[in-house]
């Protein structure tokens, strides 16, 4: 750890690069693979006969229903943890400071990581889950802040937008894994072993974490403004002379002095003059948003929709699932280049008015009784597009604006209740969508549609 400590010695865009190397692209792969790798893992032989409980591909009628809503319940066990996770930082967030929140956050992911690879009891995989989730609802709600707090603001819409590449490369990643790992011999390694590649990935963060210095904004919140001056100079380097570096560092002291008796409170304060309620009904309407477009159907459930409604073989379907999400990966590239030159608000509604478009399509296709092969081609086609247009607003950018318009002494207590608005959405999703396609079928998709046109009119 030290030698890694000694050996970072970067600043400026060098020190940015490394930030999102070493801490951004983990924490974010981390959401993402942890989010989406039971979804390539449901139908395994090896996985049912440790969890028959919730088997929905070899079981009928009642019975499948009742393990629909028992997957439904262990997939959400995650997302409980991170809503809970998120929440936990307004409590200590501010106190504790970035690197600190994210530390503990990548340390608590080992436990959790560790009850799951070992389960041999549905309750410890889901005690798992719900550990691992909380250590990633604490991280996705520091992190993005972080970043946006070191980021030169011309580059802050960009960097910004990398949670969101990140997110999808996990979701790829975990699906090509899960992939590879299905065709070993069937044994519980083809499921553990896919569990356990993220080890990695919290150790980069461990060791990594401390290089960097703490974010300049939150030291001069607790009055540490040489310490704030030498962070800043590093994460500018040579690209800001003395003078700008202190010219920056009093307008954040001046930021912090105009907020200095704000509280959330302020938000029910008829009288407050910084729109903090709309700010507030913002971030947390983009965060509801982004889970309520139907994104995380597509990405957590693409291949057992594949699989159980559209009867591909368990092969065919984790492959085009994981092409599904290796192509959302790529189109997070297009919000990369677009977020900084058309805007936070274009960028969404675009987005917006495209997923619904594409759910609309979904809900025709899945509406007949009997689904034809050209119905099939159409469903699969439109899970592209809607990946196409889904990364424009919505991957990464919800986290970005939201640490954006927060007033700076409120931006950890706000960005931290929109992320855990963000994961009580995302749990609603994961927990209904089982259930939801076994029971109201192509209405579920009409749901998403109508949610999904209201976002132009709306952001």
């Amino acid at each position: 750890m030290t030698s890694l400590r000694l050996s970072l010695n970067l600043q400026g865009s060098q020190l940015l690069v490394a930030l999102v190397a070493l801490i951004v692209a983990p924490s974010f792969i981390l959401f993402g693979y942890n989010q989406a790798v039971l979804g390539s893992l449901l139908s395994l032989k090896s996985w049912v006969a440790v969890f028959p409980a919730i088997d929905t591909i070899d079981t009928n009628g009642a019975q499948k229903s009742h393990n629909s809503t028992s997957q439904g319940a262990c997939n959400a066990s995650f997302q409980m943890g991170c809503l809970i996770g998120a929440l936990s930082l307004s409590m200590y967030g501010e106190k504790l400071g970035r690197r600190k929140t994210t530390f503990i956050g990548a340390a608590i992911t080992v436990i959790g990581q560790a009850l799951q690879v070992s389960a041999t009891t549905l309750t410890q995989f889901v005690i798992g889950r719900v550990i691992l989730g909380f250590a990633i609802g604490q991280i996705s709600g520091t992190v993005p802040v972080w970043l946006s707090e070191c980021a030169p603001p011309k580059h802050r819409g960009q960097l910004g937008i990398c949670t969101g590449i990140f997110i999808s490369t996990g979701y790829a990643l975990c699906n090509w894994i899960d992939l590879g790992f299905s065709f070993l011999h069937p044994s519980t390694a083809q499921w553990r072993a896919p569990l356990a590649i993220p080890f990695l990935l919290s150790v980069v963060m461990l060791i990594s974490i401390f290089s960097f210095p703490e974010s300049p904004r939150w030291l001069v919140s607790k009055g540490k403004i040489s310490e704030a001056t030498v962070s800043l100079a590093r994460y500018r380097g040579l690209e800001g002379s003395a003078e700008e570096i202190l010219r920056e560092i009093s307008s954040i002291e001046l930021a912090f002095e105009s907020t200095e008796t704000s509280s959330l409170k302020d938000i029910f304060n008829p009288e407050d003059k910084t729109r903090l309620l709309y700010r507030f009904w913002l971030c947390m309407g983009l965060n509801f948003f982004q889970q309520a477009c139907g994104g995380n159907l597509i990405s957590v459930y693409s291949s057992t929709i594949f699989e159980g409604s559209l009867g591909m073989t368990p092969e065919l379907a984790k492959i085009l699932a994981s092409c599904v999400l290796m192509w959302k990966t790529f189109c997070c590239l297009i919000s990369f280049y677009v977020i900084d030159r058309w805007g936070r608000r274009l960028c969404f509604m675009i987005s917006g008015a495209g997923m619904a478009v594409c759910m609309a399509v979904l809900a025709v296709t899945t509406s007949f009784s009997t689904l034809t092969h050209p119905m099939a081609i159409a469903y699969v086609a439109f899970m592209f597009v809607f990946n196409f247009f889904y990364p424009i607003g919505f991957m990464g950018g919800n986290f970005l604006y939201s640490a954006e318009v927060a007033p700076a002494r409120l931006r950890a207590a706000i960005s931290s209740l929109a992320t855990a608005n963000h994961w009580l959405w995302n749990l609603v999703v994961v927990l209904v969508t089982p259930v939801a396609i076994d029971t109201i079928g192509f209405w579920y998709y009409v749901i998403y549609a109508i949610i999904s046109a209201t976002i132009p009119v709306t952001v």
